[in-house]
């Protein structure tokens, strides 16, 4: 399989956040490192997989949308 690693910058363009909010707030809370980067070699520079942020930040996107139900309508 292969991935699309992004550095954090490439991400903030992508998903439209600043790379300082990705670093400081998003990573080991929403962004999980195996899952969602990794660190090359044990070094500190970070890179992101795109596909696994991208199905995750989908699969959320899709949590969050709800049919409403009949009895919800008053039906």
């Amino acid at each position: 399989m292969s991935h699309t690693y992004l550095t954090t910058e490439q991400l903030a363009e992508r998903i439209q956040y600043n790379a300082r909010t990705i670093r400081n707030q998003l990573v080991d809370t929403c962004l999980i490192e195996g899952r969602h980067y990794v660190r090359p070699f044990g070094r500190r520079k970070m890179l992101f997989i795109w596909e696994m942020i991208e199905r995750d930040m989908l699969d959320g996107a899709t949590d969050s949308i709800a049919m409403p139900t009949a009895d919800a309508l008053g039906e």
